[in-house]
């Protein structure tokens, strides 16, 4: 009996043995991970110049999509070039222009971007599409023209367009960031005048369409 019990006995004192070193080196691991260790995601933001606006001269703007894996990108656009296209929209609620909104909701949108506001605006997220244009080489299929529809952030569009922003950063899906580029995307120069930055001040790289 105590030959048979023998190995089974030497089998329970490895495992427990397993056991306890796996357990006690579980703290070492987690000691090297403190919050305090652990770097801190810095806010990315945006910093829009208004050329034409007498209560500040610029807007910060951050990301609406800020998690991974949200295959959204953010693209510079010419803001007159996205409007044009937004006012094509058939389908979605189109704005009027800034000087037929009623004095509360200018006032309003303008305290929302001021740049004193603690809470950061986000972009504006649009969709893109084409569709024929009118005429002739729009019927023969040879001519065709962008639609944006606003998903969020027109308000914000419009008045920035109206307070001398040129270009501006949008959020799109990753497979219509290429479309929206080539129908609404800003000068090379946006890319030096509109460079992101994260709250503590670092400059982040830019590259072509900005991608996340």
């Amino acid at each position: 009996m105590l030959l048979s019990q023998s190995p089974r006995s030497v089998s329970a004192l490895l495992t427990r043995w397993r056991i306890r070193a796996s357990s006690s080196s579980v703290p070492l691991s987690l000691s090297n991970s403190s919050p305090a260790a652990a770097p801190a995601c810095a806010e990315t933001v945006w910093v829009v110049p208004l050329l034409d606006h007498p209560w500040f001269d610029h807007v910060r703007l951050k990301r609406v999509f800020v998690m991974d894996g949200t295959r959204h990108q953010v693209v510079l656009v010419d803001v007159r070039k996205l409007l044009v296209c937004a006012d094509r929209d058939d389908t979605d609620y189109v704005l009027k222009p800034v000087a037929e909104w009623h004095s509360g909701k200018v006032r309003g949108i303008r305290e929302f971007l001021d740049p004193d506001n603690p809470r950061i605006p986000q972009m504006p997220y649009v969709t893109i599409s084409t569709r024929r244009a009118p005429g002739m080489l729009g019927w023969l299929g040879i001519e065709r023209e962008g639609v944006v529809a606003f998903r969020n952030g027109q308000h914000r569009a419009r008045y920035l367009a109206d307070a001398g922003a040129r270009w501006c950063p949008v959020e799109v899906h990753e497979r219509e960031a290429a479309l929206l580029r080539e129908l609404c995307g800003a000068a090379d120069d946006a890319r030096i005048a509109l460079r992101p930055t994260t709250l503590d001040g670092a400059a982040d790289a830019v590259s072509g369409g900005l991608p996340r």
